[in-house]
């Protein structure tokens, strides 16, 4: 009995300390899942705060997990992972079960996982982590109380510095479709073998008080004015096998809103986007970026910014490219505000952020 327990303790320990790692490599990544949910709720007031709450989770994440191995505290860590896993259990299932989250991000985006699995996952450690709680008296403490709140400490320690240096300098691991190597085009394509949602419209429509439903192709055959209109729904009638492109809408666009994204990628010299998503804190890194500017244009490398927020950039940097990109594409490619894309063609040769930008050119 107590090796079984030992063995759930461990599996337990290992899969948080996991989780709260591989979001902890992005945290930002986290973050922008937490707004997902809250658009959803209509809790918009809480966007603000959401990079927060991601840091402290992943930090409470390996902590707990860290706890639950060592055996520190056992029956408090036990209560504080019930009501983790209870509270990650409704968020997946109502991810499940709404429909409309499509990833929960409980693994980030380096490991992605269907709300099914999402659910499974999170039912199956409420389980054991039920047996825990009632079984921690049974085996002993790994070590004493001194050693565990060292590893606690070290745990707590590490996790947070880790967020710090990523928040700073990108993901030491990019899970992301815009990582070093990849082609954005071909990214932009849809793999082989996808097949997509298949809808109907449904209308609703009123005749003497009553409700009618039809699609396009069984209309009434009395319809005419008598019927009074009153809505229009996309039923879905076949599920496709959920194979999407990796980057979807993902369009560079002149000041005039022309799309230029072919013409950019047509340029067969490296050249260099510098992705910013606003201009909040252009004071930061301004002086930086036309340095660097400088030293590569010396190169015959052209220099672009590529901002959600042109308006500012025109008045903030005469004589640079500008082009507009859609804020949400821009925090999705780049995780540092503003980070440096090398580009050669459409292929990503090297990405940096603007602590390390000095060094994307050799």
């Amino acid at each position: 009995m107590k090796i079984i327990i030992s063995l759930i303790r461990w599996f337990v320990g290992l899969l948080f300390i996991f989780s709260g790692l591989i979001k902890a490599n992005d945290p930002l990544g986290l973050s922008y899942k937490m707004q997902e949910f809250f658009e959803v709720w209509g809790w918009h007031f809480l966007n603000d705060y959401t990079l927060v709450f991601s840091l402290g989770m992943n930090v409470l994440e390996v902590v707990a997990g860290v706890a639950v191995i060592v055996g520190w505290r056992k029956r408090s860590v036990s209560w504080m992972l019930l009501l983790l896993i209870i509270f990650f259990t409704f968020l997946t299932g109502y991810a499940l079960f709404s429909g409309k989250i499509k990833t929960c991000g409980c693994f980030g985006d380096c490991l992605p996982l269907t709300p099914a699995m999402s659910f499974g996952k999170d039912i199956l450690l409420l389980v054991l982590i039920l047996v825990l709680l009632f079984t921690n008296r049974k085996v002993p403490s790994m070590m004493s109380e001194s050693g565990a709140v060292i590893y606690v400490l070290l745990s707590l320690f590490a996790t947070a510095g880790l967020q710090w240096y990523v928040l700073k300098y990108l993901p030491l691991v990019d899970c992301l479709p815009y990582k070093k190597g990849n082609d954005i085009t071909e990214q932009m394509k849809t793999p082989q073998g996808a097949i997509p949602d298949s809808f109907a419209i449904v209308f609703q429509y009123k005749k003497d008080g009553k409700d009618i439903f039809f699609d396009q192709a069984s209309f009434p055959a009395d319809f005419d004015s008598t019927y009074e209109y009153v809505d229009r729904k996309d039923k879905l009638v076949k599920k496709g096998n959920g194979l999407t492109a990796k980057i979807i809408d993902f369009s560079l666009q002149n000041l005039s809103g022309v799309d230029t994204t072919a013409a950019v990628f047509a340029n067969t010299h490296p050249y260099v986007l510098v992705f910013a998503k606003d201009m909040s804190k252009v004071a930061e890194w301004a002086n930086e970026f036309t340095k660097l500017k400088a030293k590569w244009s010396s190169a015959n490398i052209t220099v672009a910014i590529v901002t959600a927020d042109t308006e500012k950039a025109v008045t903030l940097f005469p004589g640079t490219t500008i082009i507009r990109c859609d804020a949400t594409v821009i925090k999705t490619a780049a995780r540092v505000n503003p980070t440096f894309f090398l580009m050669e063609g459409a292929r990503v040769k090297n990405k940096l952020a603007l602590a390390k930008a000095d060094a994307l050119i050799p």
